[in-house]
């Protein structure tokens, strides 16, 4: 058991958090003496990190089976908090299975079976009726983002897993919206729950509504672009065709962006991500599939370019500005017939007459082909780039390192010789290509 104060504090350090915050601090020392429990907090809070302190406070050295399982209802969640556990250095196994990537993968990963096991309900299902592991040492089980995962396409998924979890005795449900029913196959015997959603967590966020004099809203769109500037912001549409659509406009504007949609492939929803993480894309124009479960990093903005049909979705598009203590806006575009939802009050007009300077793009990602499996680390990558490519710290961006590959963002002007002197070079032992991503 990893349960000093001590360690928690070691693994706080390592995720660069200073202290716990109420909910989190709250959470904890429900969970540590509970067997089922609700966890109700905004997107951006931190249940990731209340609920995994006391799951692996909860793991035993000794035993070489899963014993935690955590189901999230998409693929981007699944990766993020497998890298979470991961950047947590504790020393027990995690792996991440979802669809979208070849089953044979996962084979290779979990034939050492890790200690805590994260997937989505479709690729679980299958692993469990094949038998891939044994289920009897699992005690904790975790939904997180529960209302998605629970939602009626998942329910036959989700009844078959737990239906073969027969030592589960911790239930951890999470969400950071309330009044979903949990169905009697969960097995939530008198949960304790913790509801920090009727705080004033959302304060700061500022409602602004921008009118489209048009039906059609490009041109909207581009005018409130270039108002709010360089700053890093999501758009939301409704449909992967609108998606399209503003894409087509905004490249034809030289306005860089990413796009993000359950349309596309799972390595090219990924590499968006990255850009945009890494700040290569400034804009990710995507669908509410980015309103939660992504790693991303906190936005001074989001715009609804088209507006929510539930109130949920508008919610959880918000919540990925403002967070914790920051401040942000979320602009509405309407056209100037459209009536807005019932759910969408207190919102201010503003006027994007004024435009701020929109400077190009400075960032570029490059690809690695190595990764922790070649037990190469960020300070390899960040060696290699500055002896032999000989840049300084300043031009040296983020570095991500996945299990079999790493992306890193340079300069977009020194990109190109960054690769003729790069590519086909040795790293740890490896021979590596280095190519624009």
């Amino acid at each position: 058991m990893s349960n000093s104060i001590k360690e928690q504090q070691d693994i706080l350090a390592k995720l660069n958090i200073q202290a716990l915050n109420p909910m989190q601090e709250e959470a904890i020392t429900v969970m540590d003496t509970t067997t089922n429990t609700i966890l109700l907090s905004p997107t951006g809070t931190g249940k990731t990190v209340a609920f995994l302190l006391p799951l692996i406070k909860a793991l035993d050295k000794n035993i070489d089976d899963v014993q935690a399982l955590i189901l999230v209802p998409s693929r981007e969640l699944a990766i993020q908090i497998e890298q979470v556990v991961r950047n947590m250095g504790t020393g027990f196994k995690v792996n991440a299975v979802y669809g979208g990537r070849p089953m044979s993968k996962d084979k290779i990963e979990i034939k050492h079976i890790p200690a805590i096991l994260i997937g989505t309900p479709g690729r679980i299902l299958d692993h469990f009726n094949n038998d891939r592991f044994s289920k009897a040492r699992i005690k904790t089980l975790v939904l997180d983002e529960f209302d998605k995962s629970l939602e009626i396409g998942f329910e036959d998924e989700m009844k078959g897993i737990i239906s073969q979890l027969p030592s589960v005795n911790k239930r951890i449900l999470t969400s950071a919206t309330q009044g979903v029913t949990i169905p009697s196959f969960v097995r939530l015997d008198k949960p304790t729950t913790i509801n920090y959603l009727k705080e004033n967590t959302v304060s700061k966020l500022e409602i602004k509504t921008v009118v489209s004099p048009e039906k059609n809203k490009l041109k909207t769109l581009l005018d409130l672009l270039l108002h709010i500037g360089n700053e890093p912001g999501i758009v939301f549409c409704n449909l992967r065709d609108s998606i399209e659509q503003v894409s087509t406009f905004l490249k034809k504007n030289k306005i860089g962006h990413a796009c993000f949609s359950g349309g596309m492939e799972q390595k090219d929803r990924e590499r968006s991500l990255i850009k945009f993480r890494n700040g290569t894309s400034q804009l990710l124009i995507a669908t509410d599939l980015a309103a939660r479960g992504i790693d991303i990093p906190e936005m001074k903005y989001i715009i609804h370019y088209e507006l929510p049909i539930h109130k949920e979705e508008f919610i959880h598009r918000n919540g990925r500005t403002a967070r914790v203590n920051a401040k942000g806006t979320a602009y509405v575009l309407r056209w100037e017939k459209e009536q807005l939802p019932e759910f969408i009050v207190e919102a201010k007009g503003k006027n994007i007459s004024e435009k701020a300077p929109y400077k190009p793009q400075f960032w570029e990602t490059l690809f690695i082909s190595g990764g922790r499996k070649d037990k190469i680390s960020k300070g390899d990558i960040a060696g290699l780039f500055f002896k032999q490519g000989a840049i300084n710290k300043d031009q040296l961006g983020v570095i991500e390192l996945k299990q079999d590959c790493a992306f890193v963002a340079v300069p977009l002007t020194i990109s190109n010789e960054l690769v003729a002197k790069l590519n086909n070079t040795r790293l740890k032992k490896k021979k590596v290509r280095v190519t624009i991503l």
